[in-house]
């Protein structure tokens, strides 16, 4: 009889498995345009419900899974707060927004205190995996939360920064779930010459090169236009 790890384990997949599908519509897509908003609606949903079932899943096998359990917190509070970023200026927002942010801080203490237990650790490995992955997972988690201190301190949240701090978490949220689908636990569905080719790497280093594109395109500020002179009374011909 199928136990209740293997229904959440299944629905955790199913979902991931939906969000890199259409995370990768979202990425692709001219932003603002209805199907961004679509592609992107529904990668926040499959997204975050995947990474909530991550963490039961973490939380119910944390003597092999614990980092899922981080894993799966980091990545629901990344695209919930992602969101939230565009509606910042709404009403009620910003206090919603800071209580996600209070929890991707709780967050990152925990995987920096676990990377820094499994530093001390014989083989420097922690439930199974090693301090560099709970300190990895930690500077996504830092990067972050610095966007945090900004949306929520700050008195007034201009065009870019809203739109860029969208941009980012639902990048780095994009950039989890293709990372467990292509090089973490999901790569075991694929054929070992193609796991040991590097290929399932080039997912992950095609979201960071577009996050940082875009980031950079919202957050460049125009040239400024030269004033054209006029002519004077002098001018040639007058």
């Amino acid at each position: 009889m199928p136990t209740p790890d293997l229904f959440i384990l299944v629905a955790h997949v199913a979902l991931g498995t939906l969000a890199v599908a259409v995370g990768a519509i979202a990425l692709g897509s001219r932003k603002g345009r209805r199907v961004h908003v679509r592609a992107g609606r529904v990668f926040a949903l499959g997204m975050g419900v995947s990474s909530l079932l991550g963490a039961l899943l973490g939380a119910l096998n944390h003597q092999t899974l614990w980092i899922t359990f981080h894993a799966g917190i980091l990545g629901a509070t990344l695209v919930t707060s992602g969101v939230l970023a565009v509606r910042i200026r709404a009403p009620g927002v910003k206090r919603v927004f800071a209580a996600i942010a209070g929890l991707n801080a709780l967050n990152a203490a925990g995987l920096f205190l676990a990377g820094w237990h499994a530093s001390t650790l014989p083989e420097a490995h922690l439930f199974g995996f090693a301090a560099e992955d709970y300190f990895f997972l930690f500077g996504m988690a830092a990067i972050a939360g610095l966007g945090d201190l900004r949306m929520t301190l700050g008195t007034q949240v201009s065009e870019r920064l809203r739109i860029a701090q969208h941009l980012l978490r639902m990048c780095i949220g994009f950039f989890i779930a293709a990372g467990s689908a292509f090089t973490g636990p999901g790569a075991t569905v694929f054929p070992e010459a193609l796991r040991n080719s590097g290929l399932l790497s080039l997912p992950e280093l095609t979201i960071v090169l577009l996050m940082l594109f875009w980031l950079w395109k919202t957050l460049r500020r125009p040239r400024p236009v030269a004033a054209t002179p006029q002519a004077g009374p002098w001018a040639e011909g007058h």
